[in-house]
């Protein structure tokens, strides 16, 4: 059973940076590759950014290409995402998750019901 906890969230000016954290525990942590979503009211639940184990491939919607940053840091069992230059748009609910296979063929990594394990969500909110 593998758990994931975000943290780092929080009210921020447009143009600001923020980093979030996604913790894991549970399972093994090498055999898995994480993900950032995001949902804000009203909206389906968008793809963020992806992330390898090995951290070698990382993906990224076309929202925040080039302002978000992914980064995994495997002693701690932590992923990041740093959000450069925020705007009102990236507000949101924002989720890390967890995927038990390779989506490096079939782009499986942008899809919600590709991933099998959620956390609980960490609040970010943009002001102009």
């Amino acid at each position: 059973q593998v758990q994931l906890v975000e943290s780092g969230g929080g009210l921020v000016q447009a143009g600001d940076s923020l980093r979030l954290s996604c913790t894991a525990s549970g399972g093994s942590f090498s055999t898995y590759a994480l993900g950032w979503f995001r949902q804000a009211p009203g909206k389906e639940r968008e793809f963020v950014a992806h992330i390898t184990y090995s951290g070698t491939d990382t993906y990224y919607g076309d929202s925040v290409k080039d302002r978000f940053t992914i980064s995994i840091d495997n002693a701690k069992n932590t992923m990041y995402l740093q959000m450069n230059r925020v705007e009102s748009g990236d507000t949101a609910v924002y989720y890390c998750a967890a995927i038990f296979r390779d989506c490096s063929v079939d782009g499986c990594y942008a899809r919600v019901l590709s991933y099998g394990y959620w956390g609980q969500g960490t609040q970010v909110t943009v002001s102009s």
